[in-house]
């Protein structure tokens, strides 16, 4: 039970390319994914809210990603959230939030064609 305590799904759409860092045996691919709620306000006009979501995978799962990801694909993400602190250039304390991916489903992926 205890991998259920940190457990976070998402299906969204990235919204760029992902980025490859680290050594080709160390690879790390970050990259933004965007997860729409949609609902009526209480004039019965739609609203939708877009949430951005900053994601990081390793090892082949990174480099899948960068192989084949490309922004404006639809993506299934199951993995956990990490909150880093970190004192930034300024000496200001900062939180940033990660969702380290444990396992990913491309759900769709556009045509060169359609990409460009």
């Amino acid at each position: 039970m205890n991998q259920v305590q940190n457990s976070v799904t998402l299906i969204g759409n990235l919204g760029k390319d992902p980025e490859k860092k680290g050594s080709k045996q160390n690879s790390i691919a970050s990259f933004s994914l965007a997860t729409n709620e949609s609902y009526n306000n209480k004039d019965g006009e739609k609203v939708t809210i877009t949430q951005w979501h900053r994601c990081v995978a390793f090892g082949k799962k990174a480099d899948t990603l960068v192989q084949y990801a490309k922004k404006g694909n639809k993506l299934a993400v199951q993995g956990k959230i990490k909150y880093n602190r970190y004192t930034d250039k300024d000496g200001i304390e900062r939180l940033s939030i990660d969702i380290v991916v444990n396992d990913f489903v491309l759900l769709d992926q556009k045509s060169e064609k359609q990409a460009a």
